[in-house]
Order: structure tokens, then C-alpha cells, then sequence
């Protein structure tokens, strides 16, 4: 049974604590297996008086012994070299088994008579046992503070340390939260710690994927990265497979006859996922990877004809985008937002303006959409809209995607667009899809608005505005 990692990216250095913590450990029954010695030794590798590895990232399939791998780490963090950790959760009963964990350690409270190791229960100088506020402090300085993820549950921490588990469901505003909480490490040597099982494909999982989307691109700095995973055109009946992919069942952790019974219960992502750790049919929930998306961004990139404009606005009408799209002189499609701004009563300015001043063949509105409501009101300002079907949307989204995927569009690597493309998923039409919101916060008004406007450049059954442009003498989008 192999306890090697698939995926292995680390950088390169020549000295670890990894040992001395697998000793330390093992001194109170927390002896690693060796796939969780590989992992300590990089994530207590040392270059230049600071650790090697910034960021740490961990992706293993469930029930492999995650936990007590970081247990190992906090506990020889705080004991050896006086850390102050703060380690988080997705949710409260997981941060609560956290803490239950370290607490066998270190005893209910100081002079604790009844503590397992009265040696380590000498160092504690306060347990704090108070649901959703659970703390370890030592005379040393070091620490543990374990809290469930909230966009506000990090406010006020000052740490060295910070340990994200579960890290396949963690928001944008959690992150946001958390990281500030490192910026003034009391060791002047922070790390992040990432750990968890690929995303579902109702996880919000980006985060997770950008950190090992950064490892695996070749060009990640103090970075390491373990992934224990099967290969994505893997038999999911090959029982060296799953062998290969989880190292507990070399001591009896995991048993075989469990995991036949997962393969008859689960569907077949669900195993691949969860217990091949599969990021093929995980991966992120959204619809385009942020790697995709990169690959095709061009600052510079700028429209010289068949140019298209479509509108579209969010659902509570607070908010509306103008999305251009075109061809370059290349040949490639281009898409770029145009204008996005609050409300609603700037939209038809704006697209009139726009007619005036360029060759506009087409300007597209989704009838079945909130922006519907500006049809008749362009008509009146001498615009007329090319309005999409449930088809059409469909048939924009999918030639969207394919021209991402394929390179054959660019995009000028606006953070609008490419935040809302971040929380837009797939919503069914018929046998196809079209572009749907992660939650009522989402707002994926820029994606539409491009998507829509790319349909406008290349079909051919468009209405044409009947505004002229007030000169003739250019062809690139005026902005």
C-alpha cells in the first residue's frame, strides 16, 4: 500500500522539525503513520529562519487521519516552539471534536488532577470550555484557538499559525476575515495551513481549488501542496486504487469490506470524490476553472467589428451590467464589460450614446429577464432590441464556454466579471444550461451581459439598431 502522495509539490530545503515532532508526538501515543510523516516534513521545513512552506495544503481522502496529523503539528507548535494557533472549521460540532482532541492533552483545566500527561497539563495557564469560544493558552505563550468560519467568527486574533480544515466549503468572506489575523505574527513566521477533501458540486470550494491550482501551475513560491488521488480515468472498482489512495487502511484505520460498502451506496462522483479524492469530478463548483479563464486574458485585447451590446440586470433591479463583445483583428471573439452601475434609469443613455458612436449590429436583451422592461423604452429612444429565447441563452452559454475552453475568446481581465463568473453556476434548460446564481448575493449581471453580447456578434439573425453612428470613420468601440 503506498504512502507516497500522488501529487507532491514542495519547495526545496534541506532542514525539517518533521522528525523531531513525529518524536515529540509519539511521546503521548500520537505517533504519525508515515504518509503523515511525509506531510510534517514539509510543513515543518525551514529555509532562512522561516518555514519553507507559507501556505500548506492538504487534500486526502475522509477517515485517512487528517486530524491527527494536525494534531501533531499544533501540538508540537505549541509546546515546542510557543505558536499561537488559531484553528478553524466549516462547523461548530467539527471545531468542537477539534478541541475535544487537543483537551485530551492538556486536561480539562490547570492542575487538572485527573490529566492523562500531568507534564503538559503544568504548562496550561487557562482552558477555556465555552461553546463556540474553545481555547488552550500555556505559560510558554503558545496557544490554540478553535472556531467555527464565519465572515466575522476570526475579528480580533492575532496568530502565527492559522489551520483551515474542511477547507473545501470556506467563502470568500471567511478568507477575508482570517488572513488579516497572521499580518502581525507574533513569531515573525506566520503559515496557513488548507486542509480537506476535493469540493462537492455544492461546496464552495474555490478557494481550496485556487490554492492547489497555484501548486500545480509550476510557478508557486513557499508553497506545498499533498494530494492523495486517484488518476481522473481511474476504475473505481480497482481495488489497487484504493489502496494507493488511502494510506490508513496500512494500519487497520480504514477497512476494506467499508469502503466495498461506500462503492454500493455511493454514486459514482460521490466515490471518486470522497474516497478516491478525485478533483476530476469535484474540482470547483464553478462552471469555468479560474485557470481557463486566465489562459485567456488580454489586457490589450480591443473589438474592431461586428459589435454587439447586451444588458442585463439583477433580479431585485439594484444593480445592471453592459456587456460588449466583438471581433479582434486576429480573429478571435472578444468580450469585455462595458459600463455596470446601481439602478436602472442610465441604461438606455448609455446604449443610445454607444449606437451613435459605433458600428452596433446588435443590442440583446434575455426576454425572460428583469432587463426585459428596457425593450419597449429603447424602442422609444430608436434602439431596437434583439430579444433571446430560453434557447437562445442556452445556445449563448454553451458557445461561450466552448470558446473559453477552446482559446478562441478574450477577455480584457476585468475583476467584475471574472468575481461574477466566480459564483455563477449552471441552471437547467432542457438538455442545455444557462447561467445561475450561487446564492441572492451573486451577482453574475457582468457574465450575462458578455455572454449575451458575444451571441449578438456572431449570430446572424440579429435586429440592427436604427440609430447611425455620428461618424463613420471608426470601427473600434469608442469607450
Amino acid at each position: 500500500m503506498s504512502q507516497a502522495p500522488r501529487v507532491h509539490e514542495r519547495p526545496r530545503t534541506s532542514k525539517t522539525f518533521g522528525d523531531l515532532a513525529a518524536d515529540f508526538a509519539a511521546s503521548y501515543e500520537l505517533a504519525p503513520d508515515p504518509w503523515q510523516q511525509i506531510v510534517l516534513d514539509d510543513w515543518l521545513a525551514e529555509k532562512a529562519g522561516r518555514w519553507a512552506s507559507l501556505t500548506c495544503g492538504l487534500s486526502v481522502p475522509r477517515q485517512n487521519g487528517k486530524n491527527a496529523l494536525i494534531e501533531v503539528r499544533e501540538l508540537f507548535g505549541m509546546v515546542g516552539r510557543g505558536e499561537k494557533f488559531l484553528h478553524t472549521a466549516h462547523e461548530v460540532k467539527t471545531a468542537r471534536k477539534a478541541f475535544k482532541r487537543l483537551q485530551h492533552f492538556f486536561g480539562t483545566k490547570p492542575d487538572d488532577p485527573g490529566a492523562k500527561f500531568p507534564e503538559l497539563n503544568a504548562l496550561v495557564t487557562e482552558v477555556r470550555n465555552v461553546n463556540g469560544q474553545e481555547a488552550i493558552f500555556l505559560k510558554n505563550g503558545g496557544s490554540v484557538e478553535i472556531v467555527a468560519r464565519s465572515k466575522n467568527s476570526a475579528r480580533g486574533f492575532t496568530v502565527d499559525v492559522l489551520v483551515m480544515d474542511e477547507a473545501q466549503e470556506m467563502s470568500e468572506d471567511d478568507l477575508e476575515a482570517l488572513m488579516p489575523t497572521t499580518s502581525s505574527s507574533p513569531k515573525r513566521n506566520p503559515q496557513w495551513i488548507f486542509t480537506g477533501t476535493p469540493p462537492g458540486p455544492n461546496a464552495n470550494g474555490e478557494i481550496f481549488t485556487r490554492v492547489r491550482n497555484e501548486a500545480l501551475s509550476g510557478k508557486a513560491v513557499r508553497l506545498s501542496w499533498h494530494e492523495w488521488s486517484a488518476e481522473p480515468d481511474s476504475d473505481l472498482d480497482d481495488r489497487d486504487e484504493w489502496r494507493k489512495v488511502n494510506p490508513a487502511l496500512i494500519n487497520g484505520r480504514l477497512q476494506f469490506e467499508v469502503i466495498e460498502g461506500e462503492r454500493a451506496r455511493f454514486s459514482d462522483d460521490g466515490f471518486g470524490r470522497e474516497r478516491l479524492g478525485m478533483w476530476a469530478v469535484a474540482g470547483s463548483s464553478s462552471v469555468i476553472d479560474p485557470q481557463s479563464w486566465a489562459d485567456v486574458a488580454d489586457a490589450a485585447s480591443m473589438p474592431i467589428e461586428s459589435l454587439a451590446l447586451a444588458v442585463d440586470v439583477s433580479p431585485d433591479r439594484t444593480m445592471a451590467s453592459v456587456g460588449l463583445g466583438g471581433l479582434r483583428p486576429d480573429g478571435r471573439w472578444h468580450v469585455e464589460l462595458d459600463e455596470q452601475r446601481r439602478g436602472m434609469g442610465w441604461i438606455v443613455p448609455w446604449v443610445v450614446k454607444r449606437c451613435e458612436r459605433n458600428a452596433i449590429r446588435a443590442v440583446v436583451i434575455d426576454g425572460m429577464s428583469p432587463a426585459a422592461s428596457l425593450i419597449d423604452e429603447l424602442a422609444r429612444a430608436g434602439v431596437k432590441v434583439t430579444t433571446t429565447s430560453a434557447r437562445d441563452m442556452a445556445t449563448a452559454c454553451g458557445t461561450f464556454y466552448d470558446a473559453v475552453m477552446d482559446a478562441r475568446l478574450a477577455h480584457t481581465d476585468q475583476p467584475q466579471v471574472t468575481s461574477s463568473l466566480s459564483v455563477a453556476r449552471k441552471r437547467p434548460i432542457g438538455d442545455a444550461w444557462g447561467w445561475n446564481r450561487k446564492n441572492a448575493d451573486s451577482d453574475i449581471t457582468p457574465l450575462v451581459a458578455v455572454t449575451l453580447a458575444l451571441w449578438g456578434a456572431q449570430n446572424s439573425t440579429v435586429k440592427r439598431p436604427t440609430r447611425k453612428r455620428a461618424s463613420q470613420g471608426r470601427r473600434a468601440v469608442v469607450m
